[in-house]
């Protein structure tokens, strides 16, 4: 059975080097946009922004490889000074020394991990479930996966605050206050996952 494919080939499908650019570029501006969705916190340095609903959704439809490239290009891109970053902060480089340096240097990873535990979840199992079975394993790993990249993302974060703050204070200001929103930004990549997977079914299981 051939393997399935990423969300992103069925989205965009094409083959090529030309395809696999167009991916890329179009998760990047994914994730440039997410990052302009930013709000000032008056307590914390670290404001509310949509980059880790850009990161998690980039890991499910990219891939392990091409998801933890993209956030790297995008890490080098904001540390040469193009406006990538969200727009409250130092630019440049001196962003990813800065109080939210944590975060950012944290994306490949947590971007690696996430899509390749839901890559753990594609694979074809020895004794094929139900598929009222299967679709409660596929949301059950794709939550779980979410979950691991939030804790690698807030882990990096906080970590880099505490050097400045210690680790109490660190996750009261560092994660905290963000918790729900990430319940909120995880669930809306969970319903962009289904909607795309329902509306982009995956027929490459079905070829010998």
């Amino acid at each position: 059975m051939a393997q399935a494919r990423v969300l992103a080939e069925r989205v965009m499908p094409g083959e090529g080097m030309a395809w696999e650019l167009a991916r890329m570029v179009a998760a990047n501006l994914l994730l440039v946009l997410c990052a302009k969705i930013a709000v000032p916190l008056s307590w914390t340095p670290v404001p509310v922004t949509g980059q880790t609903f850009g990161v998690l959704l980039i890991a499910v439809l990219l891939g392990s490889r091409r998801a933890a490239v993209v956030l790297g290009l995008y890490l080098l891109e904001g540390a040469a000074g193009l406006p990538v970053f969200q727009p409250f902060g130092v630019p440049g480089p001196l962003r990813l020394l800065g109080p939210t340096g944590g975060y950012l240097l944290a994306y490949p990873l947590a971007a690696f991990v996430t899509a390749w535990l839901v890559e753990r979840a594609q694979e074809s199992p020895g004794r094929e479930p139900s598929p009222t079975r299967r679709a409660s394993l596929g949301l059950g790993w794709l939550v779980a996966a979410l979950v691991v990249g939030e804790l690698i993302i807030f882990a990096g974060g906080c970590a880099r605050l505490a050097i400045e703050t210690g680790w109490k204070q660190a996750v009261w200001i560092g994660a905290a206050p963000f918790l729900p929103g990430e319940f909120i930004k995880m669930a809306l990549v969970v319903v962009a996952v289904r909607g795309l997977e329902f509306a982009r079914p995956d027929t490459s299981r079905l070829e010998a």
